[in-house]
């Protein structure tokens, strides 16, 4: 049966918990639900969900850049801590791995021809060097540890995108996740509350970053390829 769970999500040392139908949370998270609302059982966001402790709205408004609870709870879901029952970890982990060999499959090839590995052998070359996936983790983040662990079995070359984001004020915490999704190697902030990143990703993934990140920021973030 369905039961009530606390899903929590951390910025910058403040934390946003939320109570949700454990369920339908996993139904938003997996794609089958549109509607993040769904899944929340109590219309509040908590410092210490367990204490009844409310987060303050100022905090909300600065990690989130709005109170709109949908927005909120949304954010909450995708990137937060979300607890799920064994068998929803274990499609969460399935779905994980084929999006991982996928990814390496496209951008990756065998140095030694210049043709691309087969996605059957990166499985196998993953099973072989005991390859452990988070399944709350986005596949970007877990890519270089992947790779370094494949690279004794299975040789492979990624054509890779180095690249400048500078987000504006009213973006950079809410966007910050999506930073880190993409190979995030360093970060600075600046006074007025705006950050300039620099990431380092697969090329391939270049369209499917763009589009998180016109969709988060409505187009006013700056990037730049760098070298």
């Amino acid at each position: 049966m369905s039961k009530t769970v606390i899903a929590k999500y951390s910025v910058n040392g403040d934390e946003f918990e939320i109570f949700v139908d454990s369920d339908s949370a996993y139904a938003y998270m997996t794609g089958k639900s549109t509607n993040p609302m769904a899944a929340l059982q109590v219309e509040e966001i908590f410092e210490d969900a367990n204490k009844g402790k409310r987060q303050s709205k100022e905090k909300i408004r600065k990690a989130f850049n709005t109170e709109d609870m949908a927005k909120i709870v949304e954010v909450i879901l995708k990137r937060g801590n979300v607890p799920v029952t064994t068998e929803q970890r274990n499609k969460l982990l399935e779905d994980k791995r084929k999006q991982i060999i996928s990814i390496i499959s496209r951008n990756s090839i065998d140095p030694r021809t210049n043709a691309p590995h087969p996605a059957q052998r990166i499985e196998n070359a993953m099973q072989e060097a005991r390859v452990t996936i988070d399944p709350f983790k986005s596949a970007n983040e877990q890519l270089d540890a992947i790779i370094k662990k494949l690279n004794v079995i299975l040789p492979l070359k990624f054509a890779t995108l180095k690249l400048e984001v500078i987000l504006p004020p009213d973006s950079a915490n809410r966007c910050y996740g999506l930073m880190k999704q993409y190979g995030l190697k360093s970060e600075e902030w600046q006074g007025d509350g705006s950050l300039k990143a620099i990431l380092e990703f697969p090329a391939g993934l270049q369209s499917e970053f763009y589009e998180k990140l016109n969709n988060m920021t409505r187009g006013s973030a700056i990037t730049k390829a760098i070298q």
